[in-house]
C-alpha cells in the first residue's frame, strides 16, 4: 500500500512488529510493558492528588457546561424562536452567556493548574533519571553512546512534558464529553442517536488499523533520535580527530544515513498519525449530514418524534459527539509517543546501580598500604589481567610498564573500584578494598589523566574540584606547587578566567598543570597516574615531572608511562605484559638483568 508515495522517495519497507521484537532482543533492550509505564506515569502525577482531584473537577464542570450549552439553544429555539414567545428570552440568553463564560474559566485553571502538575512530574523524573546517571557504574558508560543517553534526558523527557500538559486533561475532558453527550442524545431522540453512532465502527476500524503502524513506528522515531545524537556528540567531541584523518565526508555520511533513517521513520509516523484528522472529519460530517437530512424529514412529517429544536441541538451534538471521538484518536498518537519516551526513560531508571553494601570501615583513614592478591578481571569473557599480585607500602611510588594492551589501565580501574575483580582480592592497609565504601576510598584518591577534563567553570573552580571546600588561598598554593600560578596569572581574568568545556584557551600542558593542582588541593592518600606526561613538549614536561614530584611526595603512588624516562624516580617498577606481571622490582634491579625492562630501556636509548 502507498507503493506511489514510498517508492519515488525511495522509501524502504517499515519493520514489521517481529522484526522490531528480535531487534530489541538482539540490543538487549528490555519488552515493551506500556501499561506498567502508564503506572509509573501516573504515580508522579497522583502525588499531587489534592490539586489532582481539583483539575478532574474542573474537567468535570467543563464537560457539564460543554454539553449543557447546545441543550439551552435548542431548548431557546423550540420554546422561544419558533414559537414565538419572548418572555424570559433574556434570562435564558443570560443564562448561556454565563454557561460559556464559566466553561471557558473552568477550562483555563484546569489548563493552568495541570501544567504545574505535569511540569512538578516531569522535573522529579528530570531530576530522578539524572540521580539515577550518578549511580550507575563505570562500565555502563562505556558501553553506551554519551549522545543517545543525553536524548532520553532532554527529547524523550520533553515527549513525556508535552503529553502530561495537553493530552491528560484532554483525554479525561473527552471520555466525560462523550458519556454524557450520548446519555443527552438517548433522552432527546434514541433514533437519531442511533444514527448518530453509525459512524463508530468505521471510526473504531480506522483508528485502529491507523495506531497499530504508528505505535511501532513512533519507537523507532525515538531510537532514531537518540541514535542521531550520538552520533552528533561523538563527531563534535572528536572533531579534532576527524579533521586530522581528513575524515569529514565519512562523517556526513554516517549523519546522512542516520538522519535518513530518522526522516523515514518520521515521514510514515506522521503519515499515518496525519490520516487521523481526515478520517475523522470525513465520518464526522457525514454523522452531520444523516442526522440533518434525516431529522429534517422526520420534521416535516409532524410526528412529534423531533422538533427543530431537537433537529438543532443533534446537529451541534453529532460534531460534539465525533469531537472527542476525534480528540481521543489523536491523542492516542500522543500517548503512544510518550510511552515511547517514558520507556526509554525508566529503561535507564531500571538499570542497576552502583551496588555499595560495605557498611564497615566507613571512617577509616587510609595509610596506603596495597596489596594485589592473585587477581583476574574481564571486561567481557576473556580476562584482562590475570594472576596479578604485587604490595606498594605506605609512600611508595610504583610505575607500571608494558605494550598498550597489556592491563595497566585495568589495574587503576579495579584500584579506583570502577569495577570489581572476578577473582582474587584486592586489600588497601589489609582491608578487603570491597569492604571498604567506594566514597571512603575515592575520597582519599586522586586521578591524573592522560587527557584532563575541564569543566566550564573559571580556572579556581575547576582547580576547587579536588576539594569544594578549599579556600581560595589552598586553591592559588595548589596551582604554585603544580607550576600553573604563573600561566593563570597571564590570563585575561587569572583564576576568575572562565574556561570552555574542553580548555580550547589554554595548551594541553597547561591543562595538565591544572590538572595536578586539583589533584594537589585534595590532598589524597593515593595517587593514579595515568600517561600524565604524554603528548608534551620538553619544557612544558618538565614543568610537569617537577610538580608531579611534589605531588607523589609523602603518598602513595601509582604510575602507568610509555616513555620510560618518566618513571625514574619510582621506587618499584611492574612489567605488564600480556596481562599478566611479567616482571617486577626496583629499577637498578633490573636494569642490566636481561629481562623485558632492560630490553625496553635498551630499545628505547636506540
Amino acid at each position: 500500500m502507498f507503493d506511489f508515495i514510498r517508492k519515488p522517495f525511495g522509501y524502504e519497507p517499515i519493520l514489521s512488529k517481529e522484526d522490531l521484537k528480535k531487534t530489541k532482543e538482539k540490543k538487549g533492550e528490555r519488552p515493551n510493558y506500556w501499561k506498567d509505564v502508564l503506572l509509573r506515569i501516573w504515580r508522579l502525577v497522583d502525588e499531587q492528588r489534592a490539586l489532582l482531584i481539583t483539575v478532574l473537577v474542573l474537567v468535570a464542570l467543563s464537560s457539564a457546561l460543554s454539553i449543557l450549552g447546545p441543550y439551552l439553544v435548542g431548548h431557546i429555539v423550540d420554546e422561544y424562536i419558533v414559537a414565538g414567545r419572548f418572555d424570559g428570552f433574556g434570562r435564558m440568553v443570560i443564562l448561556l452567556i454565563a454557561v460559556y463564560a464559566g466553561l471557558s474559566v473552568a477550562m483555563y485553571l484546569q489548563s493552568f493548574w495541570m501544567i504545574g502538575i505535569s511540569q512538578r512530574a516531569i522535573y522529579k523524573m528530570r531530576t530522578g533519571l539524572f540521580s539515577h546517571f550518578q549511580q550507575l557504574p563505570v562500565k555502563f558508560f562505556d558501553r553506551r553512546q554519551h549522545g543517545e543517553l543525553m536524548s532520553r534526558m532532554t527529547n524523550d523527557i520533553e515527549n513525556v512534558s508535552q503529553t502530561l500538559n495537553n493530552s491528560f486533561i484532554q483525554v479525561f475532558s473527552s471520555v466525560l464529553t462523550l458519556v454524557g453527550t450520548v446519555a443527552v442524545m438517548i433522552s432527546l431522540s434514541p433514533l437519531l442517536t442511533v444514527l448518530t453512532m453509525t459512524i463508530i465502527p468505521l471510526m473504531f476500524a480506522a483508528v485502529r488499523w491507523i495506531t497499530k503502524r504508528t505505535g511501532r513506528l513512533y519507537k523507532a522515531q525515538q531510537r532514531a533520535v537518540g541514535e542521531l545524537n550520538g552520533m552528533i556528540e561523538e563527531s563534535i567531541s572528536g572533531q579534532r580527530i576527524v579533521k586530522a584523518f581528513s575524515q569529514e565526508d565519512r562523517v556526513m555520511e554516517e549523519f546522512a544515513e542516520k538522519s535518513e533513517r530518522l526522516r523515514h521513520t518520521g515521514f510514515w509516523a506522521l503519515t499515518y498519525a496525519g490520516f487521523i484528522p481526515k478520517v475523522m472529519n470525513f465520518l464526522n460530517n457525514g454523522a452531520f449530514a444523516v442526522v440533518a437530512g434525516i431529522g429534517g424529514i422526520l420534521a416535516l412529517t409532524g410526528d412529534g418524534l423531533v422538533t427543530i429544536g431537537t433537529i438543532v441541538i443533534f446537529t451541534e451534538y453529532a460534531r460534539q459527539f465525533t469531537r472527542p471521538l476525534n480528540d481521543l484518536a489523536n491523542q492516542f498518537n500522543t500517548v503512544l509517543s510518550a510511552i515511547a519516551g517514558a520507556e526509554r526513560v525508566f529503561a535507564i531508571m531500571d538499570e542497576e546501580p552502583e551496588r555499595d553494601n560495605a557498611t564497615r570501615h566507613a571512617d577509616t583513614v587510609l595509610k596506603g598500604d596495597v596489596e594485589f592478591r592473585n587477581v583476574a578481571f574481564g571486561y567481557g569473557d576473556d580476562y584482562t589481567v590475570e594472576g596479578v599480585s604485587f604490595r606498594v607500602r605506605p609512600g611508595e611510588a610504583a610505575a607500571f610498564v608494558g605494550a598498550t594492551g597489556a592491563g595497566k589501565t585495568t589495574v587503576m580501574q579495579l584500584l579506583a573500584r570502577f569495577y570489581d575483580a572476578n577473582e582474587g582480592q584486592i586489600l588497601i592497609d589489609g582491608i578487603p578494598i570491597t569492604e571498604l565504601p567506594r566514597k571512603t576510598l575515592r575520597s582519599q584518591t586522586a586521578f591524573v589523566l592522560q587527557d584532563p577534563f575541564l569543566f566550564e567553570a573559571s580556572v579556581m573552580e575547576n582547580i576547587r574540584y579536588g576539594r569544594l571546600d578549599a579556600t581560595g588561598e589552598e586553591v592559588i598554593d595548589a596551582a604554585k606547587e603544580a607550576n600553573a600560578h604563573d600561566f593563570i596569572m597571564k590570563l585575561e581574568d587569572g583564576y576568575e578566567t572562565v574556561l570552555s568545556a574542553d580548555g580550547g584557551e589554554i595548551s594541553q600542558g597547561q591543562k595538565q598543570l591544572l590538572s595536578i593542582a586539583r589533584a594537589l588541593v585534595a590532598d589524597p592518600v593515593l595517587l593514579l597516574l595515568d600517561e600524565a606526561t604524554s603528548s608534551i613538549d620538553t619544557v612544558t614536561e618538565m614543568k610537569i615531572q617537577e610538580a608531579l614530584e611534589r605531588l607523589m611526595e609523602g603518598r602513595t603512588s601509582f604510575i602507568i608511562a610509555h616513555r620510560l624516562n618518566t618513571v625514574r624516580k619510582a621506587d618499584l617498577i611492574f612489567v605488564m605484559q600480556d596481562g599478566r606481571l611479567a616482571e617486577s622490582g626496583r629499577r637498578e634491579e633490573l636494569i642490566g638483568s636481561g629481562g623485558l625492562y632492560d630490553q625496553m630501556l635498551k630499545g628505547a636509548e636506540l
